[in-house]
């Protein structure tokens, strides 16, 4: 394993997975401060609520960056400081590219790419949408499927990878 972590954090929505998530980036850093860039967008208060429930849950050792889109420039950016950075969460990243009608492909690939050129820890958040039923539309099919290909790809260029159930996270791999 790298001194330098990649590392996955999947589970299904309110999982425990942010927080586990959290842990483990405060677990990687030497100097009390680490970055956590934030790929939500504010679209209605009740989304407001729940970045406000997680800011609230980080303490001032947080930096947070607002990546909604440019992803990869972001972490390519951010990795510079030298302090692990969390990255939550990939499945608000995919829906903001679809939403902007982005190459999703294009995307994800450049992600890829760019975290294999990065020595800092970095740990990754996502949804596992996968595992329900089959959506009634084509545009919820297109997210769901847009999100496993992106996250096999993850797995597979991540030193660790989790899940979380229940606020029980299991290891798959590493």
């Amino acid at each position: 394993m790298s001194q330098n972590p990649h590392i996955f954090v999947l589970g299904g929505a309110r999982s425990g997975k942010s927080a586990f998530a959290e842990k483990l980036t405060l677990d990687q850093t030497k100097t009390s401060k680490c970055t956590y860039i934030a790929t939500s967008q504010v679209w209605d208060e009740e989304m407001r609520v729940r970045i406000d429930l997680h800011k609230d849950r980080r303490g001032s050792e947080w930096e947070t960056i607002e990546a909604p889109l440019a992803l990869a420039e972001a972490l390519t950016e951010q990795s510079q400081n030298g302090v692990p950075i969390l990255v939550d969460c990939l499945t608000l990243w995919l829906t903001n590219l679809m939403m902007d009608e982005r190459d999703i492909t294009a995307e994800c690939d450049s992600l890829i790419k760019a975290i294999s050129t990065i020595n800092t820890p970095i740990i990754f958040v996502s949804n596992e949408v996968g595992q329900g039923i089959v959506p009634d539309n084509k545009m919820a099919r297109d997210f769901r499927d847009h999100a496993g290909n992106l996250h096999q790809k993850l797995a597979a260029a991540v030193d660790q990878v989790y899940f979380v159930t229940a606020g029980l996270p299991s290891k798959l791999k590493g």
